[in-house]
């Protein structure tokens, strides 16, 4: 292919927000690269918030579910906090059979109206990741959920009973953005973020170590992922999202 050919770079996402809340599924979902941009926005004075759907409870093999939930619960926090954020929050979804539904677009709701973000950040939706690895069932769930629950924190005749709980309609989340899609539409440079984190997944300890013996080390692996986003953005390192206005 000739330079001529070349794909236009990405745009750059709109970094103009002053809040935002990251909607997962599992504790290291946004350790995978998000928490790179999480790093720089916090520099920046940016508020950003944490919810996720479950504590990953089913995630270590061998360990019981009641053992790990807390332990993974405590490896996000300590995650979050290596790149600046200390509010993180669960709502007790069951992990690996998380459904999407009314009750998690009324979490997810109730969360926007709590914190009012300006843009919320999750997961792909899509049934594959960028590269063509399957997604997991969790992760489509809450992404499709944070979808439309942005959407739904902004009218009041949904979920009338949060305005009953005090919670009054959010409408000004302008975007709700999805890292790992293999169609992502704009891209931030994270160029100088790697080590905040690495550091963040790295805490997840327990996590890590019951994985494949062969499975990449958090700096090989995310150096890997973002040096790809960054050669999209012609950057040292970048993460790339898929980008709905809501």
């Amino acid at each position: 292919m000739s330079d001529d050919a070349l794909p236009t770079p990405l745009p750059a996402l709109d970094e103009s927000w002053t809040r935002a809340l990251c909607v997962v599924a599992h504790p290291d979902d946004l350790e995978y690269g998000t928490a790179a941009a999480v790093d720089k926005w916090i520099r920046q004075g940016k508020q950003v918030t944490y919810l996720l759907a479950t504590r990953g409870e089913a995630g270590i093999d061998g360990m019981p579910p009641t053992q790990s939930g807390p332990l993974r619960e405590q490896e996000e926090r300590d995650g979050a906090a290596a790149v600046g954020v200390d509010v993180v929050e669960f709502l007790d979804h069951r992990d690996g059979v998380v459904e999407y539904g009314l009750p998690l677009r009324r979490d997810i709701a109730r969360a926007v109206r709590t914190h009012r973000p300006d843009v919320v950040f999750s997961v792909t939706h899509r049934e594959a990741f960028d590269g063509g690895f399957a997604n997991q069932a969790d992760h489509r769930a809450v992404g499709l959920a944070a979808l439309d629950g942005a959407r739904d924190a902004g009218n009041r005749w949904i979920f009338p009973e949060l305005v009953d709980e005090g919670h009054e309609p959010w409408p000004g989340v302008h975007h709700v953005c999805f890292a790992g899609s293999p169609v992502p539409t704009h891209g931030v440079d994270v160029s100088g973020h790697l080590e905040a984190a690495v550091a963040s997944l790295a805490a997840h300890r327990e996590y890590l170590a019951g994985l494949a013996a062969d499975y990449p080390a958090p700096e090989e692996l995310l150096d890997g992922m973002l040096s790809a986003g960054g050669k999209t953005l012609a950057v040292r390192h970048g993460l790339l999202f898929e980008v709905f206005s809501v």
